[in-house]
C-alpha cells in the first residue's frame, strides 16, 4: 500500500472529507434495515428464527460479492469501485417500492441482498482507502474517525425508522384475521408506505451522491489504482490477515445480533412499564421521539432506546480516534472486548431497566473494534491490499449466520439467555487484540513505530 509519509497530510483532507460522506449513508441505510425486523416478523407471522433471514440476506451478499469486488476493484480502481456500489444501493432502495406492495417476503430478501451488494463493493473501496490516506501508524485512528460518522448515520437511523417505519401500531396475526377485507387491505398498505416513502428518498439520495462523487477527483494514492495488483493467493499466507477475518467475522456477527433484537429484548422486560417507572427514561424518550410517552405504541418506544447502543458506539470512535494515538491498537481492542465480555455477562444475570442499559452499553465499546480489526488486518499487504479488503468485507457474513443462530437459541432460551453467543463471539475478539493481530514471518515488522 502506497501511503504518504507526511505527518500532516493536508493536500488528502479533502478526500477524506468526500469518502468519509459514503461511510454515513451506509451505516444510516444498515441500521434502517433493523427497523424492518419487528414488522415482518408481525406482517409475515415469522418466528425469531425467519425474522433473522432477513439479515441473513442482507448479509450473506458480503459472502457472495466481497472477493469480485475486490477483484473489480484492483481492476477499475477505487473511485469507479465506490461508484458501482452507489449505483447498486439506489437501484435496491427502489425495490423495496415493489416488495412492501406485492407484500411477498421473499422480494424484500432479494431487496435486501441487492442493497447489500452495493454497501460491500463501497466497503472493500472506501476502508482501505481511508486507511491509506495517510501514515500506516495512524491508519487505525483514522479508519476510527471515518466509521465515527458511519456510527453517526446508525444513530440517526433508529430514530428515523422509530418515526417512520415503526410509527404505527404493528398488529398480530389474529387482529389482522380478525378484521374485514377493507380494513385488512387498508392494514396493508398502511404498512407498504412505511416501507416505501423511506427507502424512496433514500434511492434518490444515492443518485444525486453517485453524481456528486464521479464530479469529484480523488487522489491515486494506492498502488492498484496505479494498474500494479497483488493476489489472493499472497494475502492468504498472511496470518494476522486471516485472523482479522475471522474476528471481523464473529464482531459483526455479535453487533448485528444485539442490535437487530434490541426491540424485541426491550419488549421481553415490558419497556413500557419501565419508562413510565423512571422519569428519567421517560424525559430521554420524549426528547429523541418528541412525543408523550403514552402517545408511542411499545415498538415505537422501544425504537427509540435503540438510539443510545448505536450513539454510543459513535461517541466511542471519536473518543478511541483520540486513544489509538496514545495507545496500541491491539491492547485496546482487547481491553474493549473484555469489557463487552463483562457488561453481556452483567445483562445476562440482571433484569430490567439494569440489563437493558448494560446491553445499550456494549454499543460503546463496539465503537473501535470493525476499524481497528481492519487496519490491524491489511498491515504490510502492499499490492494485496485490494485482496485483503475483499477477504475482510466477505468476513462480514458474520451479520448473516451469527443473528440467525441468536434467534434460534432465543426461540429455545429465550433473548436473554442466548446473549451466551455474543459473549463468545467477544472473547474472540480479546484474543485477536492481544495474539493474533501480531504480523509474523515475510509480514512480520522489526520495529515498531
Amino acid at each position: 500500500m502506497t501511503t504518504s509519509t507526511d505527518p500532516a497530510p493536508n493536500r488528502y483532507r479533502a478526500a477524506f472529507i468526500v469518502v468519509t460522506s459514503l461511510f454515513f449513508i451506509w451505516g444510516f441505510i444498515t441500521v434502517l434495515v433493523d427497523a424492518l425486523i419487528p414488522r415482518l416478523k408481525a406482517v409475515f407471522e415469522l418466528s425469531y428464527f425467519e425474522a433473522g433471514l432477513v439479515q441473513f440476506a442482507f448479509f450473506t451478499a458480503y459472502a457472495v460479492v466481497s472477493i469480485p469486488a475486490g477483484v473489480l476493484i484492483a481492476r477499475i480502481g477505487y473511485k469507479k469501485g465506490v461508484l458501482v456500489g452507489l449505483l447498486t444501493m439506489g437501484i435496491a432502495c427502489l425495490l423495496f417500492y415493489p416488495a412492501s406492495s406485492l407484500r411477498v417476503f421473499g422480494i424484500f430478501l432479494l431487496a435486501m441482498f441487492v442493497l447489500a451488494g452495493g454497501i460491500t463493493t463501497l466497503q472493500v473501496a472506501a476502508n482501505p482507502y481511508v486507511a491509506a490516506l495517510g501514515p500506516e501508524r495512524t491508519a487505525s485512528s483514522r479508519l476510527n474517525l471515518a466509521q465515527a460518522f458511519n456510527s453517526l448515520g446508525t444513530t440517526i437511523a433508529p430514530l428515523v425508522s422509530a418515526a417512520f417505519i415503526l410509527g404505527s401500531e404493528v398488529l398480530t396475526s389474529d387482529q389482522i384475521a380478525a378484521m374485514g377485507d377493507a380494513d385488512r387491505e387498508a392494514y396493508y398498505i398502511t404498512e407498504a408506505s412505511a416501507v416505501q416513502g423511506p427507502f424512496l428518498f433514500l434511492a434518490a439520495v444515492l443518485v444525486v451522491l453517485t453524481l456528486a462523487f464521479a464530479w469529484f477527483k480523488l487522489p491515486k494514492i494506492l498502488e492498484t489504482d496505479e494498474h500494479k495488483s497483488g493476489s489472493y493467493k499472497e494475502a492468504v499466507k498472511a496470518r494476522h490477515l486471516m485472523f482479522g477475518a475471522l474476528a471481523i467475522f464473529v464482531y459483526v456477527g455479535a453487533e448485528v445480533s444485539i442490535g437487530s433484537y434490541l426491540v424485541n429484548y426491550f419488549l421481553s422486560l415490558d419497556i413500557a412499564t419501565l419508562v413510565e417507572e423512571r422519569p428519567l427514561m421517560k424525559t430521554l424518550a420524549e426528547l429523541l421521539s418528541g412525543e408523550d410517552t403514552s402517545a408511542l405504541n411499545p415498538s415505537r418506544l422501544a425504537g427509540v432506546f435503540v438510539f443510545f447502543y448505536w450513539g454510543g458506539a459513535m461517541v466511542g470512535r471519536f473518543i478511541g480516534s483520540g486513544l489509538l494515538q496514545f495507545i496500541r491498537p491491539g491492547r485496546l481492542l482487547a481491553i474493549y472486548g473484555g469489557v463487552n465480555v463483562g457488561l453481556i455477562t452483567l445483562a445476562i444475570l440482571t433484569t430490567g431497566a439494569l440489563s437493558m442499559w448494560l446491553l445499550l452499553a456494549v454499543g460503546l465499546f463496539n465503537s473501535i473494534m470493525f476499524p481497528t480489526i481492519f487496519t490491524l488486518a491489511i498491515e504490510g499487504l502492499g499490492e494485496s491490499t485490494a485482496q485483503a479488503s475483499g477477504i475482510l468485507c466477505t468476513a462480514i457474513v458474520g451479520g448473516a449466520i451469527i443473528p440467525p443462530l441468536y434467534g434460534a437459541l432465543a426461540d429455545q432460551m429465550g433473548l436473554q439467555a442466548a446473549l451466551i453467543l455474543p459473549i463468545l463471539c467477544y472473547l474472540y475478539i480479546v484474543f485477536y487484540g492481544a495474539k493474533g493481530s501480531e504480523r509474523v514471518g515475510a509480514y512480520a515488522v522489526s520495529n515498531e513505530t
